[in-house]
């Protein structure tokens, strides 16, 4: 009898090991590994693909699957480097927010691009012409020894009316409109720790058709000599709070050179680092200046 009973429960056990072999083996042959690096600008992380070698059918999806912390790889958000489509651009980004939403363009992001492309081979270029769904961005790589220690980008005006981002009628009073390419609402506050509560409030505002990146900001007294420092906690559309955002940084400098708080150089200090912002009288454009860095490299799989 024991024999029998083995012999039952062995049958029993196996069977489904090889029917779920064979599923496994049937879901693999319609899925594809694609390589990926993690980086990040002053803390603000992104998951980097190179649509040059590797497609992305469903960018919002893997936005949204890839970004999660727990679940996923972790991220703030997508960031697809690919071919420009115009000659005046040598290569392009497309950036989805951690909830799928595809934005404008991204000061960090385009920094780590500017890494990415120098360090690993894809360019011999000092200077790189990036397409954003905001127009060009010139980006300089500041190098030693090879490294790309930091870069500057070019972030263009700053626009402070734009009916499509927000509606001045909507009795919004708090702050400063500062349109980087994407709406930013500047409020200057000594509890800039209440990011999260403001942020969620005021991003979904009827004043915001776009919806709207929130940055609290502090102006901090001038020490040894230092001026124009001002710390900043912003809360990005689609992703809540995240360590640094570089049009939120340039929308703050500009907010708060608008408002006499500042002059046009400052140094935004964010959760995850210092960006350099200089608002040049000369041409009227924004200056980005800050790191990048690589976290890791790995692979994951798509729906073919």
């Amino acid at each position: 009898m024991i024999l029998i009973d083995i012999s039952c429960i062995f049958f029993q056990f196996t069977v489904p090991l090889q029917r779920e072999f064979t599923t496994l083996q049937t879901d693999n042959q319609m899925k594809e590994k694609v390589p990926f690096t993690k980086m990040h600008g002053a803390g603000n992380d992104y998951i980097y693909v190179n649509t040059l070698l590797y497609n992305i059918p469903n960018p919002e999806e893997a936005a949204i699957a890839w970004s999660d912390r727990h679940k996923g790889i972790g991220s703030d958000g997508l960031v697809l480097i690919g071919k420009s489509p115009i000659p005046e651009a040598d290569f392009s980004m497309r950036i989805f927010n951690a909830d799928g939403s595809e934005a404008m363009m991204c000061g960090n992001a385009s920094r780590c691009i500017g890494k990415y492309l120098y360090e690993r081979a894809l360019t011999t270029q000092k200077q790189i012409r990036l397409l954003t769904r905001s127009g060009i961005k010139v980006l300089e790589l500041h190098v030693r020894d090879l490294i790309v220690e930091s870069v500057t980008v070019d972030m263009g005006k700053p626009v402070f009316e734009n009916s499509e981002q927000f509606i001045t009628t909507q009795g919004l009073d708090l702050g400063t409109f500062v349109s980087m390419g994407n709406p930013h609402y500047v409020i200057f506050t000594d509890n800039i720790d209440l990011v999260g509560e403001t942020g969620r409030k005021l991003e979904f505002h009827t004043a915001f058709p776009q919806r709207c990146n929130i940055e609290l900001a502090q102006v901090i007294p001038p020490s040894g000599g230092q001026e124009g420092v001002i710390r900043t906690r912003v809360w990005e559309r689609g992703s809540g709070i995240t360590q640094a955002c570089g049009t939120g940084a340039c929308a703050t400098a500009v907010a708060a050179c608008v408002t006499e708080r500042a002059g046009r150089h400052s140094s935004i200090v964010m959760d995850g680092g210092t960006l350099d912002i200089e608002w040049r009288e000369s041409d009227n454009h924004v200056y980005m200046t800050g790191p990048a860095a690589f976290v890791f490299d790995g692979e994951i799989e798509i729906d073919k």
